[in-house]
């Protein structure tokens, strides 16, 4: 495995799991069910439960991208596998972010977060092109 694939590999994992853990906490931090009415208890359960499922999920799919790529064990099909979804994953999220910006609250938030989403993404790509076609970094 190219050690740099290895590294992008490395970085946008880190930040899938430093995501997750962070938005675990972001309902509480940015005070997201002041914005629901009370009486919707149903709906107070649906937000945290998807919220918790894609923190989870964030966590495990940056978790998983580390243990393949670093496993002795992986095979080259479950790696391009898993840099697939995970690349499809985070280019939507790139894509939303230009749509349906979120962070406009705050100036210079909403690019930021564009910026991040589009790092981590090309992360993932880049890794994911490099094993398809079998490229070496240096040549990218």
């Amino acid at each position: 495995m190219d050690p740099l694939v290895k590294i992008f590999v490395m970085i946008g994992s880190s930040a899938s799991i430093g995501f997750g853990v962070w938005h675990f906490f972001v309902p509480r931090l940015w005070n997201w069910y002041t914005y629901i009415d009370s009486h919707a208890t149903e709906l107070v359960v649906a937000v945290r439960a998807i919220n918790v499922f894609f923190s989870l999920s964030l966590v495990l799919f940056g978790i998983i991208n580390i243990l393949l790529i670093y496993g002795g064990n992986s095979n080259r099909y479950s790696i391009i596998v898993m840099l697939a979804a995970t690349s499809l994953l985070w280019l939507t999220r790139v894509f939303l972010q230009v749509i349906y910006p979120q962070g406009s609250h705050y100036p210079g938030l909403q690019y930021g977060m564009l910026a991040a989403f589009t790092l981590v993404s090309l992360c993932y790509v880049i890794s994911l092109l490099v094993i398809l076609f079998k490229l070496p970094m240096s040549s990218i």
